[in-house]
């Protein structure tokens, strides 16, 4: 199976059609240099009682692994990496991706990025949003995007929520990973790439699925592991209206100055210096090294 993850789980194309399968095609155009959104998700593990304190998530209740993925616009996995403690923050889990030499980090070119949240620093191919500015989508269910700032983050948290949607496909297929079995931690970490493989065949291969009809729709977020709807009172106007050329020339103007700004990739230096500079990679699945048997 691990073999299969490996032929499965592979890096995106840096070049993506703004056409290609996938919600939000306009916004695509906007943020015409995102190739995927990357996030991280806890799973649920087993763990021996004397590690137990290294994955609870907060200190406290259940444990969980600690997994980053990166995936496209379809839904589709490009990188995983699996099998970290529960409490490691995701922004170290991605330092260690890129510094790993045995599973190379798929690192967009200069003009490329993916998506992430505001626990990722914003360098070098990683589009984070505006910090201490009102970000997820839930944010803007009873009072739209006011402010340019809250309209950017608003477009930003409405094109990266498909790694949501993502794992909401991934744990409502797989109730495994909302409550492991007792096995070893690597054969834990081994399941939940199987599961993540196995995702990807059935997007891949075009099967009819209620999983994926499920969480196929752009207003879809995911809360406590379920599906919900959000009514956004910020849609994007109806195509074609005048209201809806001011919202796509306003986005894009605001994309622009966020892209261009000197804050954007102002840690790029330092983190390609310790990367040995920027790279791209053939390498599709990475899996922490040292995790506990």
């Amino acid at each position: 199976m691990l073999l299969f993850a490996h032929d499965i789980i592979v890096p995106t194309s840096f070049n993506p059609n703004p056409n290609i399968p996938g919600h939000n095609r306009r916004l695509r155009r906007v943020f015409k240099g995102a190739v995927g959104a990357l996030d991280g998700t806890l799973i649920h593990a087993v763990v021996p009682a004397n590690k137990r304190d290294l994955y609870r998530s907060r200190g406290k209740g259940d444990c969980y692994q600690n997994v980053l993925a990166i995936c496209d616009f379809n839904m589709m996995f490009t990188f995983v990496v699996a099998g970290w403690e529960g409490i490691a923050h995701d922004s170290r889990i991605l330092s260690e991706a890129l510094a790993n030499p045995h599973a190379p980090f798929p690192l967009p070119p200069p003009d490329k990025y993916y998506l992430c949240d505001a626990a990722y620093a914003n360098i070098r191919g990683f589009m984070a949003p505006y910090r201490n500015v009102r970000y997820w989508l839930g944010d803007f269910r009873r009072r739209r995007a006011l402010t340019n700032k809250e309209k950017f983050n608003h477009a930003h948290a409405k094109l990266r929520n498909v790694i949501e949607r993502a794992f909401g496909v991934l744990k409502a297929r797989f109730p495994i990973l909302k409550r492991m079995a007792p096995f070893s931690l690597v054969t834990q970490r081994n399941i939940t790439l199987a599961c993540f493989a196995l995702h990807n065949f059935i997007r891949r291969e075009g099967l009819r699925d209620e999983f994926f009809a499920r969480y196929d729709e752009p207003n879809v977020s995911v809360r406590n592991n379920n599906a919900v709807v959000d009514n956004d009172e910020d849609e994007i106007p109806t195509h074609g209206t005048a209201a809806d050329r001011e919202y796509m020339t306003q986005l894009i103007w605001l994309f622009e100055f966020y892209f261009n700004s000197a804050a954007l990739w102002s840690t790029s230096s330092a983190a390609e210096d310790r990367r040995g500079g920027p790279q791209t990679s053939d390498s599709f699945t990475s899996e922490k090294q040292t995790t506990p048997k």
